[in-house]
């Protein structure tokens, strides 16, 4: 017959969500530039800005993954599909691993070749912008105050947050295993366990920025610093709320 599917891909049915993630996308960005320069609608230093756009990003999130959910239930998902899947979410680590990348190389180019950029015969002293680097001398670079930053103990905070994020990985894989062997209650216990981990590690992220002795807009290491963590804080949030999805599937 002419209709006849004669191919193991599924077609997906008409859908607002990239419409809307776009929208949402776009509202969220235009919410930042108003809160570091300043627009019509969005007075310079108003923290609510990106808000509006946030919010409404995450409702199409849940719609839109809601229906992927519906369509792995409906049995849509077949071989080649998952397959697809599989790939699209490599690609996607890929492309965060170069985000790090990026603040890695932006952090180690400033700690290296800081003498480098405070000798007068390399850089342009009458550039507004690079006035501070009287400061160079040293690492961390100082403050835009003259304050010097007081970087963290490796040996404390950052070192328990370390562990709390390599025993994350082994209770996720504990619980991937056990679901691929039909344990369901080993899954469940591996799932809540690495959920409460997750939870772990971004209050003690929180404690930390609490006991920064650097301000995100003081130096060029804090803003490294802020950005970096911030980032892979980010990332850790994401990663707990989107396990406790999982978990609640799975209980349920």
């Amino acid at each position: 017959m002419a209709g006849d599917v004669k191919h193991d891909y599924h077609l997906v049915k008409p859908s607002p969500w990239p419409l809307l993630a776009s929208l949402a996308i776009g509202a969220m960005v235009l919410g930042g530039a108003g809160y570091m320069k300043g627009l019509w609608f969005v007075p310079q230093g108003s923290w609510w800005g990106p808000l509006p756009g946030f919010v409404a990003l995450i409702f199409v999130l849940i719609g839109w993954w809601g229906d992927v959910i519906k369509e792995s239930r409906a049995g849509d998902h077949k071989e080649v599909v998952q397959i697809s899947l599989r790939y699209g979410m490599v690609l996607f680590i890929a492309s965060e691993v170069m985000f790090f990348v990026a603040w890695f190389w932006d952090f180690f180019e400033m700690a290296i070749y800081h003498t480098l950029r405070a000798n007068p015969e390399h850089t342009d002293l009458a550039n507004p912008a690079l006035e501070n680097l009287a400061h160079w001398d040293s690492w961390p670079v100082a403050q835009t105050d003259g304050t010097i930053v007081r970087t963290f103990d490796p040996f404390h905070l950052p070192l328990i947050n370390t562990l709390i994020l390599l025993l994350s990985g082994t209770t996720v894989t504990w619980a991937h295993h056990a679901l691929q062997q039909g344990n369901r209650r080993a899954a469940i216990i591996g799932l809540l366990l690495t959920v409460i981990l997750g939870m772990s590690f971004t209050a003690l992220q929180v404690i930390e920025y609490m006991e920064a002795g650097f301000g995100y807009d003081k130096s060029l290491y804090g803003s490294a610093f802020f950005m970096a963590t911030g980032f892979h804080g980010a990332h850790v949030v994401i990663g707990t709320i989107m396990l406790a999805v999982c978990l609640f599937r799975l209980i349920g």
